[in-house]
């Protein structure tokens, strides 16, 4: 376990590529991202979902101008992303969301690549490989591996074990699996043995650093409600 969130991210250096875990603003690693933009590290590529939005989540660093490119699949909910997109300030790939997924898998598994039908015929297939199979084209795409994987859980024991909760779950596991370091934050620390097997998501052999975070704000990318009846 780390003393601090300054410390957990003391080595990554500039142009450092971080896989960063959540959805929207669900399950992301908030005290990380605090901890990332405080050390005023920069011409970061991040590997994540999404953008987060102007004031919370990786937008903090792109308001800070940390962010070098982003390879991602969604990035409707960040005006400061379209700014710094539109003036060549900020690189975009934009990813497929299966296909990120499964780059993200795949790297974390070891493997360098794979073929996919998502995307053929499209902008997204441009400079890549195709390969006919079953008399269907498909694309190649590579799996992504980054320097710093950053993940926030639920609950984790002393040993790194983590569980994630509900939704907050999502891309969680796959990016714990495929950075180099694996950074996870968690809101409870349990003893060895509390936790069941059974209730484990991803194996603490994946993570190098562990940290307990605090006053979690959990906030609500675009809240919705439904009209009574």
């Amino acid at each position: 376990m780390m003393n601090s969130f300054a410390d957990a991210v003391a080595d990554i250096k500039d142009g450092a590529t971080l896989i960063v875990g959540g959805f929207g603003l669900c399950g992301i690693p908030e005290k990380l991202i605090f901890a990332l933009r405080d050390s005023g590290v920069k011409d970061l590529t991040i590997v994540s979902n999404n953008c987060g939005v102007d004031d919370w989540g990786l937008g903090i660093l792109l308001a800070n101008r940390q962010i070098k490119k982003m390879i991602s699949s969604y990035v409707g909910e960040n005006k400061i992303f379209e700014q710094q997109f539109l003036s060549g300030e900020l690189e975009v790939d934009l990813v497929p969301q299966g296909t990120l997924a499964e780059r993200i898998r795949a790297g974390g598994a070891g493997i360098p690549g794979f073929y996919t039908a998502t995307g053929v015929g499209t902008a997204i297939a441009e400079g890549k490989e195709v390969k006919m199979f079953n008399g269907k084209p498909y694309i190649l795409e590579e799996g992504i591996v980054g320097d710093f994987a950053l993940v926030k859980a639920w609950k984790a024991d002393e040993y790194g074990n983590l569980v994630y909760r509900k939704t907050a779950r999502n891309f969680n596991p796959l990016v714990a699996t495929a950075g180099k370091v694996t950074i996870a934050e968690v809101e409870e620390i349990v003893k060895q043995g509390e936790l069941s097997p059974d209730q484990i998501h991803t194996p603490g052999i994946y993570v190098q650093r562990l940290l307990q975070g605090q006053d979690y704000e959990k906030r609500i990318e675009r809240r919705t409600v439904r009209k009574a009846n």
